[in-house]
């Protein structure tokens, strides 16, 4: 992914709510599917580590996008972008 393709996914994702959340329990695999499901309703999903996870964001954001094929657009703070361009119909055009 070029860095110009990445600006566009993190400006798109700029004005998103995060819909998924990494708590207590870490990455377990009720967290890979809601973050599967998501990616395959919208492409483009932004994700939150909670403080008592233990884990970073960018930790978080590489082991769900290993697991579920996606790519990291971008992990600031607590907040992370994952990206998966849909088979057919993409919306977002990358």
């Amino acid at each position: 992914m070029t860095s110009k393709e990445r600006a566009k996914l993190r400006s798109l994702a700029s004005a998103e709510p995060a819909v998924v959340q990494v708590g207590k329990a870490g990455i377990n695999d009720s967290v890979i599917r809601s973050a599967a499901e998501a990616l395959e309703a919208r492409e483009l999903v932004k994700m939150s580590v909670l403080d008592n996870s233990g884990l970073t964001s960018r930790e978080a954001a590489e082991e769900i996008a290993e697991k579920t094929g996606a790519v990291v657009v971008t992990a600031i703070g607590s907040k992370f972008v994952l990206y998966k361009k849909k088979a057919k119909d993409s919306k977002i055009g990358i």
